[in-house]
């Protein structure tokens, strides 16, 4: 089964139509305060002063005139994200923001101005005035603008960012799949050929086999798709795993599993782990019921070790280990951790990390 592949976020189409552009708020506060500071800083009312009605009409105008100004370049600026983006045309995106300012922002600001000279009852427009308040404005644009941008990227970094987590998630998890997927057939295919082999040479035992053989495959099709289970299920399993091996190997398997119940409820650890140690174990070494195969299970700072001698069939053999590199790749995706092997001297140790349930 293949992984699926990242994505590749495509910057050519940038996610605005995931992205609601939510300033209302600050439309509503700010286009009034524009319209209201803007003419009073820049002397726009001239003479006029709070006594006159043209003085209080001066004020809806300019809102009127702060409105068309914001919502005009707001509109611009929404329509050229279909089209720029800061990471593909940079360069562009600043040339057509300029335009904007340049061909609509000042215009209308320049016209509206002649237009409130002549309704207020001016002799004539005051172009310093005029200046002064058209480069206000056109200011105050390019820092909104920057606002809206800087306000886009932080959006669009934090979505791509969710995106990635998201198919990364889904690469995990295809991966865990495909590796649970292999602990079936590989256990159904091992025990298959035992249950062949005693049917021919003691049917009493095969029936015995075959309800063992149904105890461990129901605990794993209920656990199959769990990440984590209770460290005293996985022993319980591991008896019935156990009993499979007696009844094939007589004494030839000695193993001792941890029976303390409070201690084996107080940890939770990946399914189907120690079996697979097991298996490898009897995979690999050579024993008989004179030489039996110990097999010694022990826990302690919040790890499950599984230790045996190491009689190895074939010396000139050596083991591939895939069963316990699958174990391994498992357990880096399900705890971020490694399982720790320890092959040196006459002895062979597997350490599992384990979880604290609480």
């Amino acid at each position: 089964m293949e992984s699926p592949q990242p994505r590749q976020v495509d910057r050519e189409q940038p996610l605005t139509e995931h992205m609601e552009l939510r300033d209302k708020g600050i439309r509503l506060a700010l286009i009034p305060f524009f319209g209201i500071v803007i003419p009073n800083l820049t002397g726009v009312f001239g003479a006029l002063e709070p006594q006159s009605l043209m003085y209080w009409a001066g004020y809806p105008y300019f809102i009127l005139l702060s409105f068309l100004v914001w919502q005009g370049n707001r509109f611009f600026l929404l329509k050229q994200r279909e089209h720029f983006d800061w990471f593909n045309h940079p360069v562009r995106k600043i040339i057509v923001l300029l335009l904007v300012s340049a061909f609509y922002t000042a215009p209308l600001a320049v016209l509206m101005h002649v237009g409130w000279y002549s309704m207020a009852g001016f002799a004539g427009p005051d172009w310093n005035a005029i200046r002064l308040s058209t480069l206000t404005i056109v200011i105050c644009v390019i820092f909104i603008t920057h606002v809206y941008e800087m306000v886009y990227l932080i959006q669009l970094r934090a979505s791509d960012t969710l995106h990635l987590e998201r198919l990364e998630r889904a690469k995990i998890e295809a991966e865990l799949m495909a590796l649970k997927n292999q602990i079936d057939p590989h256990f159904m295919i091992n025990a298959l050929n035992v249950l062949s082999f005693l049917i021919e040479h003691d049917r009493a035992k095969a029936l015995q086999f075959n309800s063992a053989l149904a105890d461990a495959y129901r605990y794993i099709l209920r656990n199959k798709s769990q990440e984590l289970v209770l460290l005293m299920d996985e022993i319980e399993f591991l008896g019935h795993y156990c009993s499979l091996l007696k009844l094939r190997f007589s004494e030839g398997i000695q193993i001792s599993l941890p029976a303390d119940k409070d201690l084996l409820k107080a940890y939770l650890i990946p399914p189907i782990s120690l079996q697979v140690l097991l298996e490898n174990a009897v995979k690999h070494n050579h024993f008989s019921a004179e030489q039996p195969l110990e097999l010694r299970l022990t826990i302690q700072q919040d790890a499950i070790s599984v230790c045996n001698e190491v009689r190895r069939k074939s010396p000139a053999s050596a083991p591939s280990n895939i069963g316990l590199k699958n174990l391994d790749e498992r357990y880096r995706l399900i705890m971020q951790e490694g399982i720790q092997i320890d092959s040196a001297g006459s002895r062979f140790t597997v350490t599992l990390p384990l979880l604290r349930t609480s």
